[in-house]
């Protein structure tokens, strides 16, 4: 059996253990937090490294992809250094595949229509998913700069998205990835005031990472479309509550949560031994989405 682990800079209160069949093999994973210690994260991949088949980093990207440029944050790259034998992933090779698919499909499935507005909390992590929106004709609002930096500033289209992407990315990648985004038990905390509510409630459609649409998620979603990953039974539930009509996770459901990208592409490279700098990657990526098309919503 292929062994993965995802070492995750989130908090430990999410840990999960699951044996997942894909492309033929069974893969055990492991979800480890770390509660935002960067050192205890690369202390524990050098540990794993060259006793499992894959590593993946969870609640933290190693690579942005915009536009065809691609941008190393530094914190990852240092946990990714730290292994030298067992490959290590960050979930960038889905997001510029697998959740493109995803928009499409609840496209055709008439889940979603161009006419409803788009709330994505965080584009730049996503340029895939936001790329496709904009290409289908949604209205969009990106909120990088409102939900990670807290400037009430939302980006309205996709050429100022790539520009800003392109001016602020080289200089965001150096930062300590905390100043970015919810680490550790940051990620249980919501912010207090509403002061983002107004994007919330004009959204139909709320898009993203799941750790910024539930820390300045309003009180009540009545109606609206989450699609996200990274959720647990009980924020679906909690989902509910608010009225939210409908999640739909762009990684597959299973054993009662969605996993993250990381853990995903970590199974594929460890059942494969394809990464996404092959040319097989898109091939390999679309035989799992076929088998995984049943567990997304």
């Amino acid at each position: 059996m292929k062994q993965v682990v995802s070492v995750s800079l989130g908090t430990s209160q999410r840990d999960h253990r699951v044996t997942i069949s894909l492309l033929g093999a069974d893969v055990a994973v492991h979800r480890m937090g770390v509660d935002g210690d960067l050192a205890r994260a690369e202390g524990l991949i050098a540990d794993l490294d060259g006793t499992v088949d894959a590593i993946g980093l969870g609640g933290i990207d190693r690579y942005l992809v915009m536009a065809g440029k691609r941008y190393e944050i530094k914190d990852a790259k240092r946990l990714a250094d730290a292994a030298h034998k067992t490959p290590v992933v960050d979930g960038s090779g889905l997001k510029d595949t697998w959740e493109r698919w995803i928009v499409e499909e609840i496209i055709r499935n008439g889940t979603i229509n161009p006419k409803m507005p788009v709330l994505m909390v965080s584009a730049m992590d996503r340029f895939g998913m936001a790329e496709t929106f904009y290409h289908y004709g949604f209205p969009v609002v990106a909120g990088d700069l409102i939900f990670a930096s807290r400037i009430n500033y939302p980006i309205l289209t996709l050429d100022e998205l790539v520009e800003l992407g392109h001016k602020l990315l080289p200089e965001m990648v150096r930062l300590p990835f905390w100043q970015l985004y919810p680490t550790g038990d940051r990620q249980l905390e919501s912010a207090e005031g509403g002061a983002y509510d107004e994007y919330f409630h004009a959204a139909d459609i709320i898009a993203g990472d799941f750790h910024f649409i539930k820390r300045y998620m309003p009180q009540r979603l009545d109606g609206k479309i989450i699609l996200t990953n990274t959720t647990t039974q009980e924020d679906r539930e909690s989902l509910k509550n608010r009225g939210v009509r409908l999640v739909v996770t762009t990684t597959p459901v299973l054993s009662g949560r969605s996993f993250g990208t990381n853990v995903i592409e970590a199974a594929l490279v460890a059942v494969s031994g394809v990464t996404a700098g092959c040319s097989e990657w898109i091939e390999t990526v679309k035989k799992a989405r076929r088998e995984f098309s049943h567990l997304t919503a």
